[in-house]
């Protein structure tokens, strides 16, 4: 496998993701015009490329003076378990503590065990439940919260 390089998301990668999120998500996937409004909306977004092309994908949105929300979190299947999200999830906190986040938060479903591990070991923490919040499976999402050092 050849090395990862993170870079910015722009217009014309979302074609080459959107495979990705169909096979991972779907039909709770994003559609092509959902990551339009997150470019349009000024959200800090990164892909994941290697010599194969994108691997992977995830995104920021900083909400207030000192919170944002990670948005999505995504790698190939064929690439999991390979430290890709570890470097998508790195680039996104790094990011968060630039901006000053003092709180970063995300939503995750229930039964996505392998994406909860990771989050734990970032100290992330359950804080709530949103029932029924993935459609249309009707799949629970944990809201999981971590402090972050804020730019400090």
């Amino acid at each position: 496998m050849s090395a990862i390089r993170i870079e910015r998301l722009r217009w014309w990668h979302i074609r080459e993701l959107l495979p990705i999120e169909d096979d991972l998500f779907g039909a709770e996937r994003w559609s092509a015009a959902m990551f339009w409004n997150e470019l349009a909306s000024g959200h800090y977004y990164r892909i994941a490329r290697d010599s194969s092309g994108i691997v992977g994908y995830a995104g920021l949105a900083v909400t207030g003076p000192d919170e944002a929300w990670i948005q999505n979190i995504a790698v190939r299947r064929d690439r999991q378990r390979a430290g890709v999200g570890r470097a998508l999830l790195d680039d996104l906190l790094a990011e968060a503590d630039r901006r000053g986040a003092r709180h970063v938060l995300l939503e995750v479903a229930v039964d996505n065990d392998p994406a909860r591990t990771l989050y734990g070991r970032y100290g992330f923490v359950e804080v709530g439940r949103r029932r029924g919040y993935y459609q249309p499976s009707n799949t629970d999402a944990l809201v999981m919260s971590r402090e972050g050092s804020g730019g400090a």
